[in-house]
């Protein structure tokens, strides 16, 4: 006998490549849109993600199961955005809000979580190194404080 009331489909753990690409052409997509995003990211919209998305998978590759592909420096490239665009927590709190958002609605499981956890890290690292801005001692929960309100706020 089958229960016929949960319709509702289980959401896979990130596995592979082919995962993380899934996941930043939706992440990427819905940045695009979005009213604080978006002019960060209108070069990149403008030019597509065929160039950019391998970049990035190598990065998430690396991050998530230790792959050793991606050897750029990540705060490089975003010093460059900061130049242009001065980059604040508010950019950093949206890009993990959205980041997060994302994965829940994709994928469930431990890798999953931690690449939740670990853009969490990346987003407090980033905007201390380019800003200056972190509480002492608690670097870590700045922004993700900050995501948790606004996702209590939505």
């Amino acid at each position: 006998m089958t229960d016929s009331g949960s319709s509702a489909t289980a959401l896979g753990d990130l596995a592979t490549r082919a995962d993380i690409e899934v996941l930043l052409r939706r992440f990427y997509n819905e940045a695009f849109r979005d009213e604080v995003l978006a002019p960060l990211f209108a070069e990149l919209a403008a030019r597509g993600l065929e160039e950019h998305l391998p970049i990035m998978c190598d990065f998430w590759e690396t991050v998530l199961f230790r792959a050793a592909l991606y050897r750029r420096n990540a705060l490089t490239v975003h010093r460059r955005i900061h130049e242009g665009t001065p980059l604040s927590a508010v950019h950093f709190t949206r890009w993990l809000t959205l980041w997060t958002a994302t994965v829940d609605q994709m994928y469930q499981g431990h890798v999953a979580e931690h690449a939740k956890i670990q853009a969490g890290r990346i987003a407090t690292a980033m905007n201390r190194r380019l800003t200056g801005a972190h509480a002492p001692g608690r670097e870590h929960r700045s922004v993700g404080t900050a995501v948790k309100e606004e996702s209590c706020a939505s």
